[in-house]
């Protein structure tokens, strides 16, 4: 009986024990938390309340968030705060606000956040590409040889518009192969798209049957339905969850497998290269390489390349091959826009000729649709994320250095002080009183400042001589056997629109 009355003293002791660790450990996470998310600083932008270890992530739709952000926007103002978790993060919305921050103070606006969940493709420190790389030295270098490059390559000369010219033609080809019958354009669109970027980066196009290339699509798309929604960007905030066995891999298989086709490419294209016979900027990376430390100082590393070259391919195809499928929804949804449009091909072009750049100067109501079609889908919304690179005050409000910056694009095409239709799809936005082309200020679909996009030029290309030559070619129309496609579109970083089938009728 004693032993029993001992063993139930020391299992009560015990317990009191670890009640007391238990308490104390309590005690010890909510200080802990507390002083993460404690404000120091005085006139910091106002925002939701920040709960205890998930801060304010509960009042986004990581789904939606640019819907999230204008309805906060309409409750806190221009310039709001929110907490992931332990990371202070600050959206800024509307024309007068982005312009102040990316343009006014575009050096302290024009660092980037570290994205741990890119850590496991090579993204760090020492090699971190052009698109998510620190802001400094390497990330000038980068930036600079890129530009000239692609310049040295044909951006914005005639003998890149000649490709793009006969790559409007291999995509009319193909459409018309279609004879007329139902079709998602999505794949034949992307093909011709990145064929672009293909020939830039690595010196060739692929046939749109071509099973590498069509591997190269789907990898890439995968890669991009992995970074939208809640879990990455808990995991972002979080990283120790990264350390996890197999999360990486289950959550972001396509990013590795994208990457590791990219790897494929470089080191193919290594094996033929010559440092006297410069064929496209890979060839022109490897020769930069070739100087030694110097250069390696400046980021030219096998590592870098790699990381350079994807984010070219990223940043040069799915955007583009996105608002060419949502110019062609907007005209079968309105087809009197459509004839407009083609009125004034015929009328300017013919139906012989293959565009060219220079047509634009004579083609204002086609110029107004194309950037309309911009402004009103926001393909991409939120760019990506920046981050200040010291303290700083925008409209009164104190950020300090190391902040993570979202600029809502969405809020700046549709800024209701500057748009006399933001929700409608209206030409008219680009249209002066006597019908001749006009292009606000606050058309800022390819954002602003240091980090704007290195390849709008190339775009805007691309978008006037595909859509242009598609419509001379064609008239689209939807299937008659089928519902209305969706207006409203799919966020995954980028806003597409949801899969749909149109005709393409030859004229």
């Amino acid at each position: 009986m004693a032993l029993f009355q001992w063993l139930g003293s020391q299992l009560s002791f015990c317990w009191s024990n670890i009640s007391i660790l238990a308490v104390f450990l309590m005690v010890f996470t909510l200080v802990f938390d507390f002083m993460k998310r404690r404000r120091k600083w005085s006139h910091y932008p106002p925002g939701p309340v920040s709960l205890p270890f998930i801060g304010t992530m509960l009042s986004v739709d990581f789904k939606n968030p640019h819907i999230s952000f204008s309805q906060l926007q309409k409750k806190y103002g221009n310039i709001f705060s929110l907490q992931n978790c332990w990371t202070n993060v600050v959206v800024l919305n509307g024309y007068k606000t982005v312009k102040e921050a990316l343009v006014h103070q575009s050096e302290i606006f024009a660092d980037r956040p570290y994205f741990p969940i890119y850590e496991h493709l090579g993204y760090g420190k020492e090699a971190e590409g052009i698109a998510l790389a620190k802001y400094g030295q390497v990330w000038k270098e980068q930036r600079k040889f890129a530009l000239s490059t692609l310049r040295n390559f044909g951006m914005g000369k005639k003998s890149l518009e000649e490709r793009v010219r006969e790559e409007a033609n291999f995509l009319c080809s193909a459409i018309d192969s279609e004879e007329g019958r139902p079709f998602d354009l999505r794949c034949l669109v992307n093909n011709a798209i990145c064929n672009m970027i293909c020939s830039i980066v690595y010196g060739d196009r692929f046939n749109y049957g071509d099973e590498t290339f069509k591997k190269l699509l789907h990898l890439f798309e995968g890669l991009i339905n992995e970074e939208a929604g809640f879990l990455p960007q808990l995991l972002n905030v979080v990283p120790i969850l990264l350390r996890i066995p197999g999360v990486e891999q289950k959550v972001f298989g396509g990013q590795k497998a994208f990457m590791d086709f990219i790897d494929i490419l470089v080191d193919k294209h290594k094996e033929t290269w010559s440092p006297d016979y410069i064929r496209d900027f890979t060839d022109a990376f490897l020769k930069e390489m070739e100087k030694g430390k110097a250069a390696e100082a400046n980021g030219f590393t096998h590592q870098n390349l790699r990381l350079v070259t994807g984010d070219l391919f990223s940043a040069g195809s799915e955007t583009t091959t996105t608002t060419l499928r949502w110019a062609i929804l907007r005209i079968v949804l309105q087809p009197e826009v459509q004839s407009k449009i083609q009125a004034e091909i015929d009328k300017v072009i013919g139906r012989d000729r293959t565009p060219t750049m220079e047509d634009q100067a004579s083609m204002p109501y086609t110029c107004a649709a194309l950037h309309e079609v911009q402004r009103h889908t926001d393909t991409v919304p939120l760019g990506l994320p920046h981050m200040t690179y010291r303290d700083t005050t925008l409209q009164g409000f104190f950020i300090p250095k190391g902040t993570t910056i979202i600029t809502n694009l969405s809020s700046v095409l549709k800024d209701e002080t500057v748009w006399e239709k933001p929700n409608d799809f209206y030409p008219e936005h680009f249209l002066d009183a006597n019908g001749k082309f006009v292009k606000p200020e606050a058309f800022l679909p390819f954002s602003a400042g240091r980090r704007a996009c290195p390849g709008e030029q190339l775009a805007r290309m691309e978008l006037f001589i595909f859509f242009t030559t598609l419509l001379q070619k064609f008239t689209f129309v939807l299937p008659e056997d089928q519902p209305k496609p969706r207006e409203d579109g799919h966020f995954a970083l980028i806003m597409s629109p949801y899969p749909y089938q149109v005709r393409a009728i030859p004229r």
